[in-house]
């Protein structure tokens, strides 16, 4: 038997379905999953520009002699989550869900509409409730199985122009409580991880006007990085973070308690 602690962090043999990991924390974490061994579903929602970034994980897995596969699925189209699902069980069983994949469309309040708040609510809620619903019971058949939501600080500091993404992230937050509850006597662990400000390419044009004012109100000094999340993330997704579930874990430098 062996003593190597690191023993705990290794994947092989599982499969993990990484949702929006076509680049930025996503991809982050899907290389981080891969290289511990796992095979790695690499979720994208279908354009040109997501299909070549989600095809160059796949090969930069595959260089490192992993095995990695790309699906495309558009969050926004009814059943979405059950056909990414379908086709993702069917190369292989699903043992690690990440639910990094969400949109976030600042507006004030009085502005928002309709169309808006359902295709917010569509990507962020109801495509990722239909792959919980289609993966999680099976990991618990099987006695094995980790979850991840990616959430975010606006959990509970929330933006006045991210109302709508905000509440989407605090009722994640939720459904991993309740996940929690109901599969960890089956071996499955249902976790939410949540960044703070983390420096990407969807917020770089807001991080370049606010980021050196928010980096001093963080206490370790600066904004985060996508690489940030890959240890938290890999200590939930595998048989090191066994006894760990329920939990909403900050990946934020400090802010929430700024």
């Amino acid at each position: 038997m062996s003593h190597d602690p690191l023993d705990l962090f290794r994947l092989k043999g599982r499969t993990a379905l990484v949702t929006g990991a076509r680049r930025e924390i996503g991809r982050a974490i899907a290389l981080a999953l891969g290289r511990a061994g796992a095979q790695v579903a690499i979720h994208h929602a279908g354009t040109p520009e997501e299909e070549a970034d989600a095809g160059a994980v796949v090969r930069e897995l595959e260089q490192d002699g992993g095995t990695a596969r790309a699906f495309a699925q558009d969050f926004a189209l009814d059943d979405a989550g059950r056909r990414l699902a379908e086709t993702v069980s069917a190369w292989s069983p699903v043992d690690i869900l990440v639910l990094n994949a969400s949109i976030e469309l600042p507006e004030p309040f009085e502005a928002i509409d309709r169309g808006r708040f359902d295709r917010q609510i569509a990507v962020n809620l109801r495509s990722p409730m239909e792959l919980l619903q289609e993966l999680v019971p099976p990991m618990g058949r099987r006695g094995w199985g980790r979850v991840v939501t990616i959430g975010s600080v606006q959990q509970v500091r929330p933006h006045p122009r991210m109302l709508v993404y905000a509440g989407t992230k605090a009722a994640q937050l939720n459904w991993a409580w309740n996940l929690a509850r109901q599969f960890g006597g089956q071996g499955v662990t249902v976790n939410n991880l949540a960044p703070g400000a983390i420096l990407t390419a969807r917020n770089r044009e807001q991080m370049a006007v606010e980021g050196e004012v928010l980096a001093q109100r963080i206490p370790t000094g600066r904004l985060g990085r996508p690489d940030d999340l890959v240890g938290a993330a890999l200590l939930l997704c595998s048989d090191a973070g066994a006894y760990i579930n329920g939990i909403n874990l900050y990946v934020d430098g400090g802010r929430s308690i700024a």
